[in-house]
């Protein structure tokens, strides 16, 4: 299979991450005798500071003329801490969002037993958990009219959503519930909201078409307490843009490591593929980063492609790395390992076609781990 894939590293420890993603991505190539043409650009702060914009004509044009992005991480304490700097990284994405119509955004929420201990959860809320959300990403309050008083003493967003935005991820949704346990959750608030009142009616219209489908609705309030006093009641989650990207968040702390989810987006064409964390820019270059969400990104973009047998391989050699204990500081403080050796490991896992030993190949590919 021939691929051209735009890579946009980003900013902070984008380019590490992204960096083992390749590795992986290059690894199932190898084994699979796929081409993958891929063309790096820059994107976000990096991209401002050397072009004035965080999204050039360029890197645009690149992205729509792609089969997939994958992206590392944007932004920098620069633009987050002067609320007055007008050019910002976080708009880029949003034009990019846009521009290639990427609607949805897939966030699967999966935990690891042998992380257990890192999630601020108990142990027994812990058990089967696993779950997808589906946030609208092209609509809502993000995208809507803003206003602001001339003597900027009131200020106002505008929510707005058409039929058109709601039923396009509402089958997307929908037909993920089918694959999996056939059950979907719409988080909205419908008992305030005109908009989320439209969520309500056009989800239910379509649940017609899927009455294999259990539906249930949740207030956004009360969702939030619902994923932490018991997350494994969900499978398929489904709501608005700004409630996706808290309720997205939120749901990530219960593996116990931002490092450890990876997202995509995806649209009428093409689709993006990023680690849910940040730039982390305390950590740019230290090589501690962990690779871990990148690299399950790219399994994403596997799967996007119908090539589940390879999504399959770097989904084995993530947990294997798991289970061997070779993971970054953020899962083990006391022996970690780097950031590089863990995308190392991972890369070395499918070469070999799931065939390992570690402990004879500990002093050729130099772990820092314990067996």
């Amino acid at each position: 299979m021939k691929k051209k894939i735009t890579v946009l590293p980003g900013d902070g420890i984008g380019h590490e991450v992204v960096e083992q993603g390749i590795k992986a991505m290059n690894a199932i190539n190898n084994v699979f005798e796929h081409h993958f043409e891929l063309q790096v650009h820059d994107f976000g702060a990096i991209s401002i500071e050397k072009y004035g914009i965080p999204l050039t004509e360029k890197t645009l044009k690149n992205c729509l003329e792609s089969d997939a992005i994958f992206l590392g991480a944007i932004g920098d304490p620069k633009y987050d801490n002067d609320p007055t700097l007008s050019v910002r990284p976080e708009q880029g994405l949003l034009k990019l969002r846009k521009s290639l119509q990427l609607f949805s955004n897939i966030r699967p929420i999966t935990t690891y037993e042998l992380l257990n201990d890192a999630s601020p959860l108990k142990n027994e809320r812990l058990r089967e958990v696993d779950f997808v959300i589906y946030r609208e990403l092209t609509g809502g309050i993000y995208f809507g009219e803003k206003k602001i008083s001339e003597d900027k003493s009131i200020a106002s967003d505008l929510c707005e959503y058409s039929e058109n935005e709601v039923s396009r991820i509402t089958y997307q949704a929908f037909e993920a519930a089918r694959k999996r346990k056939n059950k979907l959750t719409l988080i909205d608030k419908a008992n305030v909201l005109e908009t989320s009142r439209l969520w309500r009616r056009v989800i239910q219209d379509i649940s017609k078409e899927y009455s294999d489908v259990e539906v249930n609705y949740l207030f956004v309030d009360n969702a939030v307490m619902q994923l932490m006093l018991n997350p494994s009641q969900f499978d398929v989650i489904l709501t608005e843009n700004m409630f996706g990207d808290i309720i997205s968040d939120l749901a990530s702390v219960i593996t116990g490591s931002l490092g450890m989810l990876p997202s995509s987006s995806v649209g009428i064409k093409t689709a993006l593929f990023e680690p849910i964390h940040g730039s982390y820019p305390q950590a740019k270059g230290l090589d501690i980063a962990n690779p871990m969400a990148a690299i399950l990104s790219v399994a994403m973009m596997y799967e996007y492609f119908d090539l589940s047998q390879e999504a399959e391989m770097i989904n084995n050699g993530v947990n294997w790395a798991l289970k061997n204990g070779i993971i970054t500081k953020d899962l083990n403080n006391e022996n970690p390992s780097a950031c590089s050796k863990v995308g190392d490991v991972v890369a070395w896992f499918i070469e070999e076609k799931g065939s390992v030993n570690i402990k004879q190949e500990l002093t050729k590919l130099s772990l820092n781990c314990i067996i």
